[in-house]
């Protein structure tokens, strides 16, 4: 059946400017990081797709190695957009990355121009795209001179392959140091793409925020949920299909009894103010204006319409947010 989307999805979700670019993006944004890849069911990959453009979800976020296996959320993104999403092309912003392993031998890793320029190709490719709309380098390379990986991505957009770049995983220090090569380049270092979190907050003590607006770059978190932590996921044991059992990037000792008694506390702070854990942690990461927006993951359209309620209640008092301090921070 021809897919035609929500007449009204403009109308309910919050738009963030990038920056001092004039680039908007909406306050959550859709990430195809773990459930996109062929392990996943296609339909259900549409399901989610469609419903996020319908609730105004016009970001979608990838990397040339999400999956699994790597390379397979861009070609599921790429079957959408050629079945669903083509006739809105000029509606969205889609983005990918380079920077982790991706293919054999030297020249599949980091950020020398070879590699960049390279894979966005593949990526292309496999996403049935000329263009994406932003560009990351994934991750700071000890190795490569960064003025060499800054220019690859200046190429990249007097290329036209990419309309504006960003960087991800990068300490504060580095941001500038690349928004300044980007900046005498002529191309603007768009955003950048931290983790950040209730429970994880280096961005606030490396002052990338600042750093960033001094640069004036925007900001895009990516868990903002903690890899499923601020959830009440956990909160009857651990079900076998979820991230601690199915990802590298969680275990078991997570869940040890402090961080557990800090995760109920939150989320009678949450019930407060009428909201799930979840859907406060997503309000609070976003309380900063400069933060631009989060990067979600979902498994379901229901977890995205529950995730996506979250800025519903935006505001918080002083009070809360001391709170939620107090419980995290051991103040």
């Amino acid at each position: 059946m021809t897919y035609t989307p929500d007449a009204t999805r403009y109308g309910s979700m919050t738009y963030r400017r990038a920056g001092r670019s004039g680039l908007k993006l909406p306050a959550i944004s859709l990430g195809l990081w773990h459930n996109f890849g062929d392990t996943r069911a296609l339909d259900r990959q549409r399901e989610i797709v469609r419903r996020a453009f319908d609730l105004g979800v016009t970001h979608f976020d990838l990397a040339n190695n999400y999956g699994p296996p790597p390379g397979s959320a861009e070609s599921n993104f790429g079957r959408l957009l050629a079945s669903d999403l083509r006739p809105y092309r000029d509606e969205l912003v889609i983005s990918t990355k380079a920077g982790y392993t991706m293919w054999d031998g030297p020249y599949g890793d980091f950020g020398s121009r070879k590699y960049l320029i390279s894979s966005l190709d593949q990526s292309l490719t496999r996403m049935g795209l000329d263009y994406v709309d932003v560009f990351y380098h994934h991750r700071p390379d000890p190795a490569t001179p960064l003025e060499e990986t800054m220019s690859a991505l200046d190429a990249i957009v007097r290329s036209g392959k990419a309309l504006y770049v960003g960087i991800s995983n990068y300490k504060s220090a580095q941001a500038a140091e690349a928004a300044r090569i980007l900046g005498e380049l002529g191309t603007p270092l768009l955003i950048h793409q931290p983790s950040y979190s209730i429970l994880n907050r280096w961005i606030e003590h490396d002052r990338l925020l600042d750093t960033l607006e001094d640069a004036g770059a925007g900001c895009i978190a990516f868990s903002p949920l903690q890899q499923g932590l601020l959830t009440d996921r956990y909160f009857q044991g651990v079900p076998a299909d979820s991230r601690i059992r199915t990802s590298v990037f969680l275990n078991e000792s997570a869940l040890d009894e402090r961080t557990m008694g800090r995760l109920h506390t939150l989320n009678d702070i949450a019930k407060r103010r009428g909201q799930s854990l979840a859907q406060m942690a997503l309000a609070w990461a976003l309380r900063d204006p400069r933060m631009t927006s989060l990067i979600i993951g979902a498994s379901s359209v229901t977890q995205l319409e529950n995730n996506i309620a979250a800025l519903a209640t935006p505001e918080f008092s002083t009070a809360e947010l001391d709170e939620i301090d107090a419980t995290v921070l051991d103040l």
